[in-house]
């Protein structure tokens, strides 16, 4: 299976994640500072709908901050209901413009942690095939927007169901997913994980 392959897989599983919640889950806190579930899932495939000829001028309306072009972005999309997220990240199951790069690698890595970022908060646990874990984790240690380099540096990050490792130095361990997480800045993982390492990378998450 190819990453766009399954960047399709991720984000067509959240859309059937996204079918089953209710009204209350909609509007949940998410992992994503004060963004709610419904926030998190539309700004998954908000740049695949704003395309490559609406990415300059979203970026000097954002004032070429990530954080605020990722909100400008995301409120283009503030009158659709739940049927119609859904709608919007089924339309865009294939990543387009800039997700699609890498492969395809950015729509899997993005979609993998937001995805997860809602399932954490709302008890919806998932089993993610390995392939995809491994895809995710290589990108988000060097992506220049997920602080996975820095959050990693000097620690040897070892997966105790996968057998991906990556790194020298004190050791974590525990599940990919939770490494995943981790690495990209939610410290709601860090139950999950065991090592000399863990005290460090939590310090770098506080």
């Amino acid at each position: 299976m190819t990453t766009r392959d399954l960047a399709v897989q991720e984000r067509l599983t959240f859309a059937d994640l996204l079918e089953t919640l209710t009204p209350e889950e909609w509007a949940a806190p998410s992992l994503c500072g004060r963004w709610t579930v419904r926030d998190v899932a539309v700004h998954v495939v908000s740049y695949d709908a704003l395309g490559w000829r609406g990415l300059p001028g979203a970026f000097v309306r954002g004032g070429l901050r990530v954080d605020a072009v990722n909100e400008h972005v995301l409120r283009r999309h503030d009158a659709l209901g739940p049927d119609e997220v859904v709608g919007l990240v089924r339309q865009h199951a294939q990543p387009r413009g800039l997700t699609a790069a890498l492969g395809g690698a950015i729509a899997l890595t993005d979609g993998m942690i937001h995805q997860q970022d809602v399932r954490r908060p709302l008890g919806r646990p998932r089993e993610i095939p390995a392939e995809a874990l491994h895809v995710a984790l290589g990108l988000a240690l060097k992506a220049p927007t997920v602080p996975g380099r820095q959050n990693a540096r000097g620690l040897h990050l070892v997966a105790t169901d996968t057998g991906w490792e990556h790194g020298r130095g004190d050791r974590v361990e525990g599940p990919a997913e939770a490494l995943l997480m981790a690495v990209a800045g939610r410290a709601d993982s860090l139950g999950e994980l065991s090592g000399p390492g863990t005290s460090t990378l939590a310090a770098r998450l506080a």
